[in-house]
C-alpha cells in the first residue's frame, strides 16, 4: 500500500471513497531492556529528550503502522482514513502500541 494514501483525516483529498472495509489495526507490545531503563534512567537526571526511550517508541509506533498497512492490504484497501494510534501500560515496563484507522477503497474523483 503507498503510505501516502494513509491520513488522520476522514477523507483523502481527491479521491472519493467507493467503499468501506473496515476497522484495520496494527499492535505491538514492547518492553525495555534491562540496559535500556538504565540508560533511560541516567538520561533523566540530566534532562531533556531521553532518545533512549524515545527510539523505542518510535520502533514500537512504526511496526504498529507497518502491521497496520498489511492488515488493509489483506482486505483489498488501496487507502485508510481516521489513522490513529493509542498506547497503553500492560504491566509496568511493558508498553501497547496499537495503531487503527478504516480501510477503504478509492477512486479518484474525475474518474
Amino acid at each position: 500500500m503507498n503510505r501516502s494514501m494513509t491520513t488522520t483525516a476522514f477523507t483523502l483529498d481527491g479521491y472519493k471513497i467507493v467503499k468501506s472495509l473496515g476497522i484495520v489495526r496494527g499492535i505491538t507490545v514492547r518492553s525495555r531492556s534491562v540496559f535500556g531503563s538504565i540508560g533511560g534512567s541516567l538520561q533523566t537526571i540530566l534532562g531533556g529528550n531521553i532518545s533512549i526511550f524515545t527510539n523505542l517508541c518510535e520502533k514500537a509506533r512504526k511496526e504498529a503502522y507497518e502491521m497496520l498497512l498489511e492488515h488493509a492490504e489483506t482486505l483489498g484497501a488501496n487507502a485508510i482514513i481516521g489513522v490513529r494510534y493509542d498506547g497503553n501500560e500492560v504491566i509496568q515496563g511493558v508498553t501497547e502500541v496499537l495503531c487503527y484507522g478504516t480501510a477503504v477503497v478509492v477512486e479518484p474523483e474525475n474518474a
